[in-house]
């Protein structure tokens, strides 16, 4: 049995503990490693997009990384209770085209016992950016967790 610490039930420290781990494992744009933080037959739904299963997960985040370049993501912990967490995020990424763009985003998880996602919800918006007006950059400094970023 794969198992992920911390487990619920999670306290500010542990939700938050996940929340960048989350973040840390999706920056490194390995679709099978991320999807060992998921049960077996964990259910999504990411935009209009529904899926079940870890292989779905894999072949999804492989696609979306072969069209989403230079992704580089930050997340921040909304809210908690018991198994479950709130995160809003930001991501930025190009296209083939060389167009970038920034993606806003919250998340609704829900864990099982062993601190594996079995469920994940997404709500993500995209808007056209310059490549000047980036502000993320790879993986997330150490001195910068858990520091809210800006809204716009």
């Amino acid at each position: 049995m794969n198992s992920r610490p911390p487990f619920p039930p999670f306290s500010s420290e542990t939700a938050a503990q996940k929340v960048q781990a989350a973040e840390d494992a999706w920056n490194t744009r390995d679709p099978a490693k991320v999807a060992l933080a998921y049960t077996e037959d964990s259910v999504w739904r990411n935009r209009g997009t529904f899926l079940e299963g870890r292989d779905a997960i894999v072949a999804f985040l492989t696609a979306k990384w072969e069209r989403e370049l230079d992704y580089a993501l930050r997340k921040e912990l909304w809210a908690f209770e018991a198994n479950r967490i709130a995160v809003r995020f930001q991501y930025e990424c190009h296209d083939a085209e060389g167009r970038w763009w920034r993606s806003y985003g919250n998340e609704l998880w829900e864990f099982d016992q062993h601190g594996l996602m079995r469920r994940r919800e997404a709500s993500i918006n995209d808007v056209p950016i310059e490549e000047g007006d980036r502000r993320v950059f790879g993986t997330r400094p150490q001195e910068e967790h858990g520091v809210p970023f800006p809204i716009r």
